[in-house]
Order: C-alpha cells, then structure tokens, then sequence
C-alpha cells in the first residue's frame, strides 16, 4: 500500500490535530485521554465495517474483548513485552475475525447482524467458563512493562504517548485503506452489490478482507484498554460494549474516518462526567442519540464534512 496522501490544504488541520493530542494530557487527566483514544480506535475500526462495506455487526465487543484478555495474560501470566503482549492479542483478534466473517460474510442485513451477535455471546460464555479470564474478578494487575524493553509504560505521561502514537498510526492506515482502490471498491460494494458484482468483483472476498481488519484494529484497541487500565474483564466482551460503539459511531458520523474518534470520546465523557448517578447515565445517552438523529442525522462530523471539504479538509 501506498504511503498517507495528505493534501497541502489538509497539513495544518492534521498538524493542528496532533499538536492538540499532544499537549492535552498536561491539561486533562491522561487517563481519560487514553480511554477516549481506545475507544475512538475501535469506533474507527467498527465504522471501516459499517460505514464502508454497509454491514452492522453486533459482535465487535468479542474482537475488543477477547485481545484485551490474550494481551493481559501474556503480560501477566508469561512476561511478555507490551510490544509482544499485544501482537498476540491483535493475532488472536485477526484470526476471530476471519472465523466470524467466513461465516457470517455470506449474509446481509439483520441475518449478518444476528450471526455475529450470537457467536459474540457464544464467546462472551467461554470468557465466563474459560479458567484464564478469572470470571467475573478478571485479569487484574496487569503490568505495563518496558516497551521494547526501554521505555517504561508504567509512567503515565509515557503510556499515553504509546496509546496516542499507535491510535495517530491506525487512524493514518485506515484513511489510507478506505482513500485507496481497495476503498473505493468497498464503497462500491456499499451502494449498489449487484453492480459491484456485475463488475467482475469478488464481492465476498473484500468483504471478509474489511471485516478482518476491522476485527484486528478492534482487536488493536482492546489490547491498549487492557494495558491503560491494567485490567481485562467480562464487561469487555458484553453486548453492550458492541452497542455502545455503535453509538459512537453514529453520533459522530457513519462513513468519516473523525466521526467515529469524536463519537468515542463524547460517549467516554458522558459516562465519566455522570458516572455518579449510576444506571441513569444509559438514559442520557439515549436522549442524546435521539436528538443527534433528529437533528444531525449524519453525525457530528457528517454534518461538517461538506464545510471542510470546501476547505480542501477530508472529515
């Protein structure tokens, strides 16, 4: 794959982006920061599947989850280097992503849908039963370690340059994966299958390539989750998390490679900042979504992206 392309009139949008990203942590608790970024990747890798190919899969929470746990118990359990702990988690993630998407690939709409949602919570019952995950008590105190056997992640300031780097580097490859011929064909794939078809293309062979690596940058974003907050758990792997990065998608914009990352931290802010009054927080959320559809049915960013592509800015 070609490098990045960025445009001269995008340069300072993206310079602006990370000069933000940088200097952020000595003005908001680094923590949250890394949280958002874990869950702006994910949502990134879930919209590369949903906004792209056109496929709503209810099982992401299983790649997220299942790479937190592989990537927790290699740190823990066998003394793995970060670098390594999550090289087997993301493995781990890739290669359920390509079981899930062989099986499920071959169908659309809510059947795609409920395929993936059962064999999440398939996996999501293994998590229970299986004797390295710990149950409901998880993975716990699990060790940053020495990045490459150098640099320690046990500093937070150090760890949230690690997550900010990996999250700027996954971020760059999935705009270049989606601005590129093999995007273009999954946008073809999404508004018209049979023409796509007709064409000559391998409709199902780039679907499970789309779904696979959506399901290793999920996967991607677990590993990172487990690591920041030293903890793997059943909450990983639960329906919900599949739901809610959903909605961080669609709050931020289907189809945008920002959107996503917006929608992630919105919904991480929302959670924290009304953390205290317990199971309410799921209804603000809905009163959020409901209006964010009634009003931005785009999404945030969507709503935006014609202004910034007027400005040579891709959102």
């Amino acid at each position: 794959m070609n490098a990045v392309i960025i445009s001269s009139r995008q340069k300072p949008f993206v310079l602006a982006l990370l000069g933000l990203g940088l200097v952020l942590p000595f003005a908001i608790y680094p923590v949250f920061l890394m949280k958002g970024l874990c869950f702006g990747l994910f949502a990134a890798a879930f919209n590369l599947l949903l906004g792209y190919v056109g496929l709503l899969s209810f099982g992401h929470a299983m790649f997220f989850g299942w790479s937190a746990y592989i990537t927790a118990h290699a740190a823990k359990e066998w003394g793995l280097t970060p670098e390594l702990a999550i090289l087997a988690g993301v493995a781990l993630a890739t290669l359920l992503g390509l079981v899930v998407g062989w099986l499920a690939i071959r169908r659309q709409g809510i059947y795609f849908a409920m395929i993936t949602l059962a064999l999440a919570q398939l996996m999501y019952f293994v998590a229970v039963q299986a004797p390295f995950t710990h149950g409901e008590d998880g993975i716990q105190g699990v060790p940053r370690g020495r990045l490459f056997g150098l640099i320690d992640l046990g500093d937070t300031l150090t760890m949230y340059y690690f997550v900010f780097a990996v999250f700027v580097a996954s971020l760059l490859f999935l705009y270049r994966v989606v601005n590129s011929p093999f995007g273009q064909i999954l946008k073809a794939i999404r508004d018209n299958e049979p023409r796509a078809i007709s064409l000559g293309y391998e409709v199902t062979r780039y679907k499970l390539i789309a779904f696979v690596i959506s399901a290793a940058f999920a996967g991607l974003a677990g590993s990172l989750k487990s690591l920041v907050f030293q903890l793997a758990s059943l909450a990983d792997v639960n329906w919900h998390i599949s739901g809610e990065v959903v909605l961080m998608t669609l709050l931020g914009g289907v189809g945008t490679v920002l959107g996503p990352t917006v929608g992630g931290f919105l919904v991480v802010a929302i959670q924290d900042y009304f953390a205290g009054i317990g199971s309410l927080v799921i209804i603000i959320q809905g009163i959020i979504f409901v209006v964010c559809v009634l009003l931005f049915r785009s999404g945030m960013i969507g709503v935006l992206t014609p202004w910034l592509k007027r400005r040579g800015i891709n959102g």
